[in-house]
């Protein structure tokens, strides 16, 4: 796969987005109040997608790794609006599993499995900026086939911002950034690991 053919996905993914935003813009939703805050105890469960592309910042980590990431995910609201102003937001515990594949220079797979923490901003109303972060254990066969992974078995780390625009009261459209590490946590030699840079767009339902 090239990366104009991982492109052309993605762009085809946007698509549906926008067709799903003008489905849900129905006079009916546009008529619905939206609350300012997210009940504690509410569920959210999202689908991201997005191409990645690689942040080089040691001298060992010499692969350039493109491809596309999945990403589907739940969390629960943990707290009711804290702080004021700007910053006033909520606080999200939540799982979220990443699938990947990369289209360049190597074909590869990887899964991995992360808590999460989400830090979500109520003061703009729909507009609902957020920062994230997590880790956990990941498997990728580019073990042994990229000198930063001497083997299959890993951890990642990420961290990102975003943006979450709520479509209706359960619906939303959500578009962010984050950056992500891979290695094998100093179990193995070498450990340089991988980092990579994933713009992202997606879908969450929230409500149960």
């Amino acid at each position: 796969m090239t990366l104009s053919n991982a492109s052309s996905r993605l762009l085809m993914f946007s698509l549906g987005l926008i067709l799903w935003l003008k489905l849900l813009a129905s006079p009916l939703v546009q008529a619905q109040e939206f609350p300012a805050a997210t009940p504690v105890g509410n569920h959210t469960l999202g689908l991201t997608a997005g191409p990645f592309f690689p942040i080089r910042v040691l001298a060992g980590q010499s692969s350039k790794l493109f491809g596309e990431a999945l990403m589907p995910s739940w969390s629960v609201t943990l707290t009711e609006p804290v702080g004021a102003g700007w910053y006033q937001g909520q606080l999200a515990l939540g799982a979220e599993v990443i699938a990947f594949h990369t289209a360049e220079p190597l074909t590869a797979y990887g899964v991995g499995f992360t808590p999460k923490l989400v830090y979500t901003s109520t003061a703009f109303g729909r507009v609902r900026p957020f920062i994230e972060g997590g880790g956990g254990p990941m498997w990728t066969d580019l073990g042994g086939r990229v000198p930063e992974q001497p083997g299959q078995f890993n951890f990642l780390v990420w961290g990102g911002a975003g943006c979450s625009y709520q479509m209706t009261r359960h619906w939303a459209l959500n578009a962010g950034y984050r950056i992500m590490h891979i290695s094998n946590a100093g179990t193995r030699d070498p450990n340089s690991g991988l980092n990579v840079g994933l713009p992202f767009i997606g879908l969450s339902y929230q409500g149960f």
